[in-house]
């Protein structure tokens, strides 16, 4: 199988040198993804609002790549304070609570104050025959 590379078209991903995404056989590994608006450029104050921007991401970037939310197997949520995790639940049982994929969660820093969240997923396309 090829490795493919998705990008998410930001000139960020060539500056530091990184892909959106990378494609290998039936594995997607998707790069840590923000609640930033990437139509808009803007990021939400509130930490559900980045939350949901952040699977909508994640999704549009799964579409890309083949794949879809169900494929994913493996996601890590970073939050600089692990404090708000609980705020998120609600919205992560909305795009992931039927899925239930190994998970977790880890307290740092973000590349920004006005991130709240980060999640990193790994995705994993079945084969026919499952």
């Amino acid at each position: 199988m090829n490795r493919k590379q998705i990008s998410s078209g930001s000139t960020f991903e060539k500056q530091v040198g990184y892909s959106r995404a990378i494609v290998d056989g039936n594995w997607a590994f998707l790069a840590g993804t923000t609640g930033y608006n990437y139509e808009t450029m803007t990021i939400s104050d509130d930490i559900v609002e980045q939350t949901e921007q952040c699977l909508r991401n994640i999704e549009s970037t799964l579409k890309q790549a083949e794949f879809n939310l169900r494929d994913i197997v493996r996601v890590t949520y970073i939050l600089p304070d692990k404090s708000e995790f609980e705020k998120c639940w609600p919205m992560l049982r909305k795009y992931l609570g039927e899925i239930r994929p190994a998970a977790t969660m880890i307290s740092a820093g973000l590349a920004t104050d006005e991130m709240k969240i980060e999640i990193e997923v790994t995705a994993l396309k079945q084969s026919e025959w499952f």
